[in-house]
C-alpha cells in the first residue's frame, strides 16, 4: 500500500519537546560538538535529547561524498582534531549516557577514511564510560578492509553500516557508493569479531518497488546481520530528493515480519524510524535474544 499524495501524512508528524531540546544542545554546543541529529534534521531530535541520548557527528561536519537524500554539508572538510575522542567521551560522562552511538561524515580526502579517529573515540568512551555500550555507524572506507579492522578491534558493540537504498537506486542517489561494497564491509565485519552484532538499515520513499525492498532484506540477511532499521525517507530541505511515495504505516509491519522470517533477529521498522532510533533497545532485545537461544 502506497500513499501518494504530496502534503506530509498525519502519521509523520510529532509534537516537540522543545525545552529538552534546548537543554541537550546547550551541553553539546558547551562542548563544541555536533551531532547527525541536527545535522540529518531527524524527525526523532526531540524525543531523543529529552531521555537524553544523541548519535556523536565526529571528524567534522563536511562530508565529501554527495548523496542525494542527504542534508549534512558537502565540500573540503576541515583538519581533524585531535582532542575530539577526549571531549566527546566528556560529553557523555555529563548526559549520564549508557549507550554511546557515534558516526561521522565520510572522509574520503583522509589516508585511513577516518578509522584510527574512531578507534581512538571508542577508546576514549570506553576509558570514561566504562559500563557503557557503545555502537558506531561508520562509512564504507572505501571498502579497505585494513580501515575496517581498525573500527573493529576497538571492539565496539555494535557495527553499523547503513545500505541506505536499493540497488537500482544507488547509482543516481548515491554515486560514490555502491551496494555491493555496502555488504561485503557488513559481511566481512562479521568475520572479525565474534561478539560483535552487525546492523544496517535503509529508508524507503525514493523511488523503490516492493520486490526490491524484499530482495534488499534478503541481502542484508545474507551479509549476516543481526539488527536492521526500515524508514520512511523525509526530504529535509529543497536542495535534497524529492519523496517519491510515502508507504503506509501497515506496510512497515509488514517488513519487519519478514526480515525476521528471513532470518533477521531483530528489526526497528515504521516510518518515523532512523538509523539509531532506540539503539540501546535494540541491542538489549538482541543480546537477550542470543542468551535465549545459545545459553
Amino acid at each position: 500500500m502506497i500513499h501518494q499524495q504530496k502534503r506530509l501524512p498525519s502519521w509523520l508528524r510529532k509534537n516537540k519537546n522543545l525545552n529538552a531540546l534546548r537543554e541537550t544542545k546547550k551541553s553539546l554546543r558547551k562542548a563544541s560538538l555536533s551531532t547527525v541529529c541536527e545535522e540529518a534534521r531527524c524527525p526523532n531530535i526531540c524525543e531523543c535529547f529529552a531521555k537524553p541520548t544523541a548519535t556523536f557527528l565526529i571528524l567534522g561536519d563536511i562530508c565529501t561524498r554527495h548523496c542525494r537524500f542527504c542534508s549534512v554539508k558537502k565540500g573540503v572538510p576541515s583538519q581533524i582534531n585531535s582532542d575530539e575522542p577526549s571531549i566527546l567521551a566528556q560529553a557523555a560522562f555529563d548526559l549520564r549516557l549508557d549507550h554511546v552511538v557515534i558516526t561521522s561524515v565520510s572522509r574520503d580526502d583522509l589516508p585511513d577514511g577516518g578509522a584510527g579517529q574512531f578507534a581512538e573515540t571508542i577508546n576514549a568512551v570506553r576509558t570514561k564510560l566504562p559500563r557503557a555500550t557503545i555502537e558506531v555507524l561508520t562509512p564504507d572506507f572505501g571498502g579497505n578492509e585494513d580501515h575496517l579492522r581498525t573500527v573493529i578491534d576497538a571492539r565496539p558493540d555494535v557495527f553499523n553500516h547503513n545500505v541506505e537504498t536499493t540497488a537500482r537506486l544507488h547509482s543516481t542517489l548515491r554515486p560514490e557508493a555502491s551496494l555491493s561494497r555496502s555488504l561485503e564491509i557488513l559481511r566481512k565485519a562479521k568475520t572479525m569479531s565474534d561478539n560483535i552484532l552487525i546492523k544496517s538499515g535503509f529508508m524507503v520513499g525514493l523511488g523503490e518497488s516492493e520486490a526490491e525492498i524484499i530482495e534488499l532484506l534478503s541481502a542484508l540477511e545474507h551479509a549476516r546481520c543481526d539488527i536492521v532499521t526500515i524508514g520512511q525517507y523525509m526530504q529535509p530541505s529543497k536542495q535534497q530528493v524529492g519523496v517519491v511515495t510515502y508507504w503506509m504505516p501497515v506496510q512497515f509491519d509488514r517488513w519487519a515480519d519478514l526480515a525476521k522470517t528471513l532470518g533477521i533477529r531483530y528489526v526497528v521498522s515504521g516510518p518515523l524510524v532512523r538509523s539509531s532510533y532506540h539503539a540501546k533497545e535494540a541491542l538489549e532485545e538482541t543480546r537477550t535474544h542470543e542468551k535465549e537461544h545459545h545459553p
